[in-house]
Parts: C-alpha cells; sequence; structure tokens
C-alpha cells in the first residue's frame, strides 16, 4: 500500500474520532447513551455508522483491488504513478519502475519550479512567459507519452513466462527458439531503459533551461529561440515526435 492510501486511512480515522468525541464529550454536544430513548437511539446508531465507515474505508484502502485505468485515460501525476506501482513488485521491473517514479516525482517538482520563476520574472501575458510557459508544457506532455509507452509495453509482459526464458526452464523449445524469445525480452527490456533515459535527457535540459533563466537580466522574445536549452529542447521534441509516429 503505498502512503497516500495511509494517509487516507489515518484521515477517516481522526474524522470517526473527533465526530465521535464532539458527540460524546460532556464539555460539547454530551450525548449519553443510557438516558432518554431518543439520546440513546441516536447514540448507538452513531457508533454503528462509525463502526461501519471505519471498516468500509479499512476495506476499500487496504484490500479492494484498485480501478485500473486503460493507459489511454491516464492522464494526472497521480494516476501515473499508481500504474507504474503495479509493477514494482516484479523483480526483473523493480529497479525501472523505482527510477520512472522518482522521474515523475522530479518532472512535478521541475515544472513547479520553472513556472515559480516564470511568475517571478514576468507577466503572465508577455510573450516572453508564453513561449517559456508553453515549451514547458510541451516537454511535460512528451515526458508522460514516454511514460504511457513504457505502460502500453508493461500491459503485454507475462512475469512467469519471462522468468521461464531468462533461467532457460523452457527445456521443450528448441534453442531457437527460446533465443527469439529472449530476443523479445531484450528489446523490450531495451525499449523501456532507451525511454527512462529519454525522460532523463528531459530532466536534464529543463534543468539547464531553469539555470539559463536564472542567469539573464533580461529577455527579448526574439533571442529565446536562440539560447542553447531551448534548441536541445526543440530538437528533441522533433526528434521524439518524429519517432513515435
Amino acid at each position: 500500500m503505498n502512503d497516500s492510501k495511509y494517509i487516507k486511512l489515518l484521515g477517516i480515522i481522526i474524522g470517526v474520532a473527533v465526530v465521535n468525541i464532539a458527540v460524546f464529550s460532556p464539555g460539547f454536544i454530551g450525548v449519553a447513551i443510557g438516558g432518554n430513548a431518543l439520546t440513546t437511539a441516536f447514540g448507538v446508531t452513531l457508533l454503528f455508522a462509525s463502526a461501519l465507515v471505519l471498516l468500509y474505508g479499512s476495506y476499500a484502502l487496504l484490500f479492494k483491488a484498485p480501478v485500473v485505468l486503460p493507459v489511454r485515460q491516464i492522464k494526472s501525476h497521480d494516476d501515473f504513478v499508481e500504474a507504474l506501482t503495479r509493477y514494482r513488485r516484479i523483480k526483473a521491473l523493480a529497479d525501472d519502475m523505482t527510477l520512472a517514479l522518482e522521474q515523475l516525482d522530479r518532472m512535478s517538482k521541475r515544472k513547479e519550479t520553472l513556472f515559480n520563476v516564470l511568475h517571478q520574472r514576468f507577466d503572465t501575458t508577455e510573450l516572453s512567459y508564453q513561449k517559456f510557459a508553453s515549451v514547458t508544457l510541451e516537454v511535460e506532455k512528451l515526458f508522460h507519452l514516454n511514460v504511457r509507452s513504457i505502460l502500453n509495453r508493461l500491459q503485454v509482459f507475462d512475469e512467469s513466462e519471462f522468468d521461464h526464458v531468462v533461467n532457460h526452464k523452457s527445456s521443450r523449445f528448441s534453442g531457437k527458439l527460446l533465443q527469439e524469445k529472449i530476443n523479445v525480452y531484450n528489446e523490450f527490456l531495451s525499449f523501456m531503459k532507451s525511454s527512462l533515459g529519454t525522460n532523463e535527457e528531459i530532466l536534464l535540459k529543463i534543468d539547464k533551461l531553469l539555470l539559463e533563466i536564472s542567469r539573464l537580466d533580461s529577455f527579448e522574445p526574439g533571442d529565446i529561440e536562440k539560447m542553447p536549452c531551448m534548441q536541445e529542447i526543440d530538437s528533441l521534441i522533433k526528434q521524439t515526435k518524429y519517432y513515435k509516429h
């Protein structure tokens, strides 16, 4: 279970506790079970409802299978994190999934930092702001495109078959067929590492962009396209879009 689920469960527990303290504490509402019939019925009903909320909340967060979104519907940062986290349990993919999750976190922080810097340096109506903001959003789309490509491949990854192939347990197959299977999985792993490498390159270029923005005292809109980091980012976007299509 990830940290967000722990936080949600803790929130439910605290919320139920606060409501019960407010209702039953003599210093607040002061409902007493065993007094008149109305207050007793209300108090018992509240305790029963509290138990149901805690039981259902615990079940929904700890045991209920999460709804798996189709890859094409994954858009938010949390959706990407949840989708990748499901594959961390696979030993062969654990390191790559950890890196992918770290990259997602860094991308979110870089975007937030970059927009904070832009708000400090420019008015949102300025052409310079719009150009930097536009390329930032375009880079984020490219970053998520790479993650989505990884998730598309992961959907067809068969852990048990992979284990049989890499450990040569499929002895009933010929050596040639086994080698072809190994090549398929090697291609899969190579593609995933290439996508992670591209995303690492994107993060590096965003760092360079932040550094260049912080160094310059003024900007002329026509000079923005000439900035080395902007040219690198533009080239990366064009190359990756061409490759993906």
